[in-house]
């Protein structure tokens, strides 16, 4: 086993920029490369979580442990970052797994639980009381799973082929185009997709009522594991700061603008169909009052750091629903499509159904957060009387 570590040597300058990274051993490595003495790192004890127990998360202590440096002296972060970039894509796809198998599971129990009748009427005559899943609310619960485990594929694979090309396309400038675009792309995919991946367990669980905080249906599992992907890897706090503050307005917006080019593609391709005007109109709107949203906060900033920390929050969320009103609207343009030259295959319509909840149920709530992200810093720092 070997053990990446981040420490200080003795001349190191003081804080984060004198961190240094190192691979610590096991056991040591003899000059023949054969396994050598016990190193001196060790496993002091095992953390008792909330989730995830299939990890074993440990205390490691160090006594006299020999490792080797990594890279420069005083560059640590630098070299965790490569990897802690990759780790946020994975934590994102780890929360959209955890999505889908909630709603799996609250689906086939929303179909099976009979409670009460429709409020519309009978729907099944031949039973003591219809399926749960008659039932509005119910179906805005799976909806909600729904919309957000297929949004956010949508933008896992995406990001696959953003990846893809950033390291193996031919031509240079795609592959930096690629690599801007899933930077900015990356505090999404870990915070949106994490957001949602919590609000999607603990929605699936309440599909199940009581049942569901009873261990033997498995769904306070998925929503307990499902808590620390909003923490590890950078909490979505930082996510949000590192959106706004380093890959938005560090560079006026540029990058941001990049993603809006396909949204002003998309409308540019399909604003004249009637039948794309419900998915098209929102995420036009959204994306110029985005664009408002983040000339204000750059103005706010540039006189006050704390309003960068007050909005970033609300901003990220904000984001992440244009992001995934893009690839809904796309989706949604395909089914379309299909179904005009007469595909009869559910799938689509499916698609479409999803497309029409997300834009009508979940979108909206982007108003809000604009108008949380614009309230400042004011009130929340103005408040020392509540904390004395």
């Amino acid at each position: 086993n070997i053990h990446l570590v981040l420490a200080r040597l003795t001349d190191a300058p003081p804080g984060i920029k004198g961190v240094s990274l190192f691979i610590v051993p096991k056991f040591n490595v003899n000059a023949d490369s054969s396994l050598g003495s016990r190193n001196g790192i060790f496993c002091s004890g095992i953390e008792h979580k909330m989730g995830i127990h299939g990890n074993a998360t440990c205390q490691i202590t160090l006594e006299g442990a020999t490792g080797s440096l990594v890279g420069h002296a005083n560059k640590g972060m630098n070299a965790m970052f490569v990897m802690m970039n990759a780790a946020r894509l994975g934590v994102g796809n780890q929360s959209l797994g955890l999505t889908e198998v909630a709603y799996q599971n609250a689906l086939a129990y929303a179909k099976d639980r009979l409670q009460m009748r429709s409020l519309s009427g009978t729907k099944a005559k031949d039973k003591p009381a219809d399926p749960i899943i008659v039932h509005p609310d119910v179906r805005k619960m799976l909806l909600t799973a729904r919309a957000y485990a297929e949004g956010g594929r949508a933008l896992a694979i995406y990001c696959s082929v953003l990846l893809e090309k950033e390291h193996h396309h031919p031509d240079e400038k795609v592959r930096t185009d690629s690599g801007e675009m899933l930077s900015l792309l990356t505090p999404i995919v870990k915070a949106f997709l994490t957001d949602n991946g919590w609000i999607a367990t603990s929605t699936c669980q309440q599909v199940f009522g009581g049942h569901g905080y009873i261990k033997d249906t498995g769904m306070e599992q998925y929503v307990r594991d499902a808590r620390i992907n909003m923490i590890y890897e950078g909490t979505n706090t930082i996510q949000s700061l590192d959106l706004l503050g380093r890959k938005v307005l560090s560079n006026n917006g540029a990058t941001l603008r990049k993603f809006g080019k396909l949204i002003a593609a998309l409308v540019a391709e399909e604003g004249v169909n009637e039948k794309m005007a419900e998915f098209i109109n929102p995420i036009a709107y959204l994306g110029d009052k985005m664009t408002k949203l983040t000339t204000e906060l750059g103005f706010k900033a540039f006189q006050n750091a704390d309003e960068v920390g007050a909005a970033a929050v609300d901003y990220l969320r904000v984001a992440g629903h244009l992001v995934f009103g893009y690839f809904w609207a796309r989706m949604a343009q395909v089914a379309l499509r299909e179904i005009a030259a007469g595909n009869t295959d559910p799938f689509y319509q499916a698609k479409l159904q999803t497309a029409r909840f997300y834009f009508a149920k979940l979108f909206p709530e982007t108003a809000s957060l604009m108008l949380t992200a614009r309230a400042g810093a004011k009130v929340l720092m103005d408040t020392e009387a509540v904390f004395a």
